[in-house]
């Protein structure tokens, strides 16, 4: 697995692991924040080798007299935002109400090593478990919860850096927060963003992601780190928002229509939407999850499920014996 094995500068205080590897799932991006002898993190790894790799290359920028990271804050409690907790023993982690709440509905990590070596390779799931997820080791990870939670801002300082954590969800999750480093003029938004690839969202619907990269851009920054994929600029952010109103109306339309989520999303896939961007089997996410709000479902989704019918299309139309 090709990790980076340095930082790189975002702002003054502020160093980026960017893992980047676009067109697959779980390379999510951590941000250092370092200040006088104090440490902070913005999200963890996917697993331990992911999370010790970011440590080796977090020790040369680490300030002197800081032994390790002392704080966590996880933008969600996604899997690939979370499972590094546990590599920062006696670390305050801190997360959203909602997030703490919704984390027992979350994939754990042995649900995540039985989608990947248990279920059979020759069916969608199983296939598609085995080439997203395959590469990570899910043996001996446990899932630690948040030590201190809140709802609506939380204001944080490390060291000589103030930063606020903003609750925008349910958005991208039950539970999304954004950080803001008001001096540095950077906002870590967590998977409320994605670079280079169809974003996926899990909670919607789509107008409360767009308000939620609406809330980032008021707050007027020159540099916004998403969750997944290259540092963004403001007017990269609007983009994003453009992509989501566009496939909202597209979904609204089908379901108007009459037409079931899963051929709403095969047209809007066969119309070429942002056919530049990665992993394209997300749109049968997004379109399923919109259609839950549309049909007024508010139970829990399934994120597994949401997966399986993903990985359904992606078989037929990137798998073994696939004519694309």
């Amino acid at each position: 697995m090709n990790l980076p094995d340095g930082l790189t500068p975002v702002a003054d205080g502020l160093h980026l692991w960017s893992p980047g590897h676009a067109g697959t799932w779980g390379f999510a991006n951590c941000l250092l924040v370092t200040s006088g002898e104090q440490a902070a993190l913005v999200d963890t790894p996917y697993d331990r080798p992911m999370t010790e790799a970011l440590i080796a290359a977090a020790r040369p920028v680490l300030p002197a007299g800081a032994v390790a990271v002392r704080t966590i804050v996880n933008t969600h409690v996604n899997g690939d935002h979370t499972f590094g907790n546990g590599c920062f023993p006696g670390a305050e982690i801190i997360a959203t109400k909602a997030s703490a709440e919704h984390l027992c509905r979350e994939p754990s990590p042995q649900q995540m090593h039985f989608l990947t070596h248990q279920t059979p390779a020759d069916q969608p799931l199983g296939w598609y478990a085995r080439e997203h997820f395959g590469r990570y080791t899910y043996e001996g990870v446990e899932s630690v919860p948040p030590t201190t939670t809140f709802s609506g801002r939380h204001a944080l300082r490390v060291g000589d850096i103030e930063a606020e954590l903003i609750e925008v969800g349910p958005a991208h999750s039950a539970g999304d927060l954004i950080v803001h480093f008001p001096q540095q003029g950077v906002v870590c938004a967590g998977d409320v963003l994605f670079a280079d690839d169809h974003p996926v969202h899990w909670n919607g619907p789509l107008a409360r992601i767009a308000a939620a990269a609406e809330t980032i851009l008021a707050l007027d920054p020159e540099v916004v780190v998403p969750g997944h994929g290259p540092v963004m600029g403001p007017q990269d952010v609007r983009d994003y928002v453009t992509y989501l109103r566009e496939l909202e109306a597209l979904v609204h339309a089908h379901h108007a229509a009459g037409a079931p989520a899963g051929e709403a999303a095969a047209d809007i896939l066969a119309s070429g939407f942002y056919d530049h961007l990665g992993l394209p089997e997300r749109i049968v996410i997004l379109t399923a999850v919109e259609y839950r709000h549309l049909d007024g479902d508010d139970s829990d989704p399934d994120l597994v499920q949401l997966a399986a019918q993903a990985a359904d299309w992606a078989y037929r139309h990137h798998g073994p014996g696939s004519s694309d």
